[in-house]
């Protein structure tokens, strides 16, 4: 369904390029970690500033809801920003990088946040034209937080009075995508994550009496191992899992048999079915060792994310808006889910959602080799600024111009 101003977002978001540059500049220079962001919520509370807008801040987190009230009765449909930086030190020219030592917008969320504003501006001008509402979602804590999951619970699905029909997010990837191309995919779109953390206890002792001793090390290493076998024997190869051990201590000295060993890792899942089984398989094997060894072992299995699931209705209207809004060389259907995770899975459970990558490499890099996303060198091109903000805007329209 095309647009009820067809050309003009782009047109209009295009205008608006030099004040996203300059907002997403003021918001990559002072990045903020987690929950509690209260300068990034100052600058976007002042982009949004004189806008049609109710405007409500969370109670448990530094997030900003806004809604738009079309002109007409209709449904409503949310748009989703997240704000949070990383705990990473910039690498780069000092007049144009985080000035917050040790704290860097390494994810693109600055440019999220940017076209939010944007998208923001670009609809509150066409007001008039809309039949339905629309909420904005300026989220904290999407960096391993959940705080889309708090949002939820303070009631950013109900903050228009009726729950969206729909919800969509952009993500920026800073490599692998040329600039400007949107991928995504209807059903499962990125994966859940969990976080591992164990413990073996034993007993210490002297390196060449280990009979003397209970070796937490060998023992941790066997689970180590064990954890890989078991991803490759217990789960479906169609339907994969990926467990990675990032983290390894133990000891002091060469000649020292520690009293403890500890690991940790993050355990990535593309189903329900797999999602729901890994934990229980995970804790009983790394349990089962320890029993065997006769030591003890303290295991921590976090579940954090979700899988990100595309609802295919959405996502293939999703990928309808971009063939006709940018062409059809601009939208590539990705053939598997992204092993990365998202909190917007949150949304994703509760609302029929789409979830859409943007490259956003630099014009004088090669997309093949560019430093990733949470990479200290990782760059991202403020040309897509105007493009992201507009997609936002002709998703909400066009979806809202379909109705229920």
């Amino acid at each position: 369904m095309p647009s009820t101003v067809p050309g003009s977002l782009r047109d209009d978001a295009a205008a608006l390029q030099d004040d996203l540059a300059r907002l997403r500049g003021a918001l990559h220079r002072e990045p903020e970690l987690g929950l509690d962001l209260p300068r990034t919520q100052e600058k976007v509370l002042a982009a949004l500033d004189g806008l049609p807008l109710e405007v409500a801040t969370g109670e448990r987190l530094t997030s900003v809801t806004a809604v738009l009230r079309g002109a007409r009765p209709g449904p409503t449909v949310l748009l989703r920003g997240d704000m949070d930086a990383l705990p990473v030190t910039e690498r780069g020219d000092a007049r144009v990088i985080s000035q917050v030592d040790g704290v860097m917008h390494a994810c693109g969320h600055d440019l999220h946040t940017t076209m939010l504003a944007g998208a923001a501006r670009l609809l509150a001008a066409r007001r008039d034209e809309l039949a339905g509402d629309v909420v904005f979602m300026f989220q904290p804590g999407e960096e391993g937080l959940g705080g889309a999951k708090i949002m939820i619970e303070e009631g950013v699905l109900e903050a228009s009075g009726e729950r969206p029909v729909a919800a969509y997010a952009l993500h920026v990837f800073s490599s692998g995508l040329p600039q400007g191309m949107f991928v995504s995919r209807g059903g499962p779109v990125m994966a859940a994550a969990d976080r591992l953390r164990v413990t073996v206890r034993g007993v210490g002792g002297h390196g060449s009496m280990p009979h003397l001793a209970k070796d937490p090390l060998p023992v941790a290493c066997e689970m180590v191992t064990a954890l890989q076998t078991m991803v490759t024997r217990a789960f479906d190869p169609f339907d994969p899992v990926v467990l990675t051990i990032g983290s390894f201590h133990s000891g002091t000295m060469d000649n020292v048999i520690p009293d403890e060993a500890s690991f940790s890792g993050t355990v990535r899942s593309f189903s329900q079915t797999s999602h729901d089984r890994l934990k229980e398989r995970t804790v009983e094997l790394v349990q089962g060792l320890a029993k065997a060894h006769r030591l003890d072992v303290d295991v921590s299995y976090v579940q954090d994310y979700p899988v990100t699931v595309n609802d295919p209705g959405e996502a293939a209207f999703m990928a309808e808006t971009i063939r006709e809004a940018y062409g059809e060389d601009r939208y590539f259907e990705s053939p598997n889910p992204l092993p990365a995770s998202e909190d917007f899975s949150f949304v994703c459970d509760e609302v029929p959602s789409a979830f859409v990558v943007m490259g956003a490499c630099p014009s004088d890099a090669d997309p093949g080799t560019a430093a990733v996303n949470h990479s200290p060198d990782a760059r991202y091109d403020d040309a897509v600024l105007a493009d992201g903000a507009a997609l936002y805007a002709e998703l909400a329209v066009r979806r809202l111009a379909r109705g229920n």
